[in-house]
């Protein structure tokens, strides 16, 4: 079940032409899920109307006319009691300096301060008004009280200008909002290391042998790792999927590349959800090879064994408590995966037929078995991939206690 699913969220709207991008966030905000109920300022209201928030959220959208209706004694205090986070974006340099001052003149404002939830600011405004030293006593002022700033980020301001200012994209804001969620989740404190992508053994400088890993599998663990509060870092194969917001991210290539960096972290699980290569040419070209100096003849020769390398080395001393396998295989799965479980030491092994359609690589969907150490086993039925990475990170959390 996603972060978001049930949340109570509260969206506050200011007065800036980046509205519209809050539109975008109501609407990825009620695909995961949330209930969000959007407060648009007066200001907000000339730039994004009341009836686009309700469109995309399904829920009433609220104004500064709520505040003097029949419900005016009540609104305020009934968000502030049921918001499981308020997100104020875009938010003015004027309503930051409300917010740090305590001014409460409009319903958004008089929420805020009602509200014992967490507050998320998505700054936004115009050239040199981030910078000013008003702005930014204001912005320290909230962020001693707790509240996470997001942004802003630098480019084309609506004046023409060019600077710090730009409200952050929806899909960061999202990313921040997830965060906060999470933070006291159960890998709360926790840091987790997550490997995904398939790896590419260089043939020339132009050339490499590679495989089908999307990364999919491997992403969607570290979000849910990230949802789950745990501190993460996703060692990443070249792939064209986007970053999980407050993931470290280290970018590999091959192999090698690969166990490097997976052996200069510690941490307290290891979730090897990439696709390894499992050969490597022997001497890759210095140049790149021709078609017209004929067909190159390539020497392979035996890919770095990560997981056995790590299993070698936490005899010397454990650098991960907990490590996590895959056995993505077109035959004989769990035989092969419970060889693999024993031989690399494993606490818990994930194995998927990737001869199926609907599971294994590119696809969105997975259907996996899960072999663990002590000789249990559990079959899942067919399911996204979110949903088996949260299946992970659950029995990662359950082997952590």
């Amino acid at each position: 079940m996603s972060i978001l699913s049930n949340k109570h969220i509260l969206l506050g709207v200011t007065g800036s032409i980046a509205g519209y991008k809050a539109a975008d966030l109501a609407s990825k905000l009620a695909q995961a899920g949330a209930l969000v109920d959007v407060i648009l300022t007066g200001a907000g209201e000339k730039f994004v109307t009341p009836l686009t928030f309700q469109s995309v959220t399904g829920r009433r959208a609220y104004t500064d006319k709520d505040l003097w209706g029949n419900e005016a004694h009540v609104l305020h205090v009934s968000f502030g009691k049921t918001a499981d986070l308020l997100v104020i974006a875009p938010c003015t340099a004027d309503t930051i300096a409300k917010l740090a001052n305590g001014i409460a003149d409009n319903l958004l404002t008089v929420t805020a301060l009602a509200a014992r939830c967490p507050l998320v600011i998505a700054p936004a405004m115009d050239g040199g008004m981030f910078d000013h030293p008003a702005t930014q006593e204001n912005l320290a002022k909230l962020k001693e009280r707790g509240a996470v700033i997001v942004g802003p980020a630098e480019g084309h301001l609506a004046s023409g200008l060019t600077g710090a200012g730009r409200m952050s994209e929806p899909a960061e804001i999202l990313g921040q909002v997830r965060i906060v969620l999470g933070r006291n989740g159960k890998l709360a404190g926790k840091r987790i290391v997550v490997t995904a992508g398939g790896t590419q053994e260089a043939l020339d400088p132009v050339r490499a042998i590679t495989n089908h890993s999307s990364g999919k599998q491997g992403y969607a663990i570290a979000q849910a790792a990230l949802d789950a509060g745990a501190d993460v870092c996703l060692i990443t194969a070249p792939t064209a999927l986007t970053q999980p917001v407050g993931a470290r991210v280290i970018k590999v290539n091959s192999a090698m590349e690969m166990l490097n960096a997976v052996l200069a972290e510690s941490a307290d699980a290891l979730i090897m959800a990439a696709a390894v290569a499992d050969f490597t040419p022997k001497t890759p070209a210095k140049n790149k090879m021709k078609k017209r100096d004929g067909i190159p003849q390539v020497e392979l020769t035996a890919a770095v064994d990560i997981l056995g390398t790590v299993a070698s080395s936490q005899l010397s001393g454990k650098r991960f408590h907990i490590v996590v396998g895959f056995a993505a295989e077109s035959q004989n799965l769990l035989e092969n995966a419970a060889e693999k479980l024993k031989s690399k030491k494993l606490d818990l092994i994930v194995a998927n037929d990737i001869s199926a359609n609907d599971a294994g690589f590119a696809v969105d969907t997975n259907r996996v078995t899960f072999l663990f150490a002590n000789g249990t086993k559990e079959i899942l039925p067919l399911m996204s991939k979110t949903e088996v990475a949260e299946k992970i990170i659950e029995h990662t959390s359950k082997l952590l206690e």
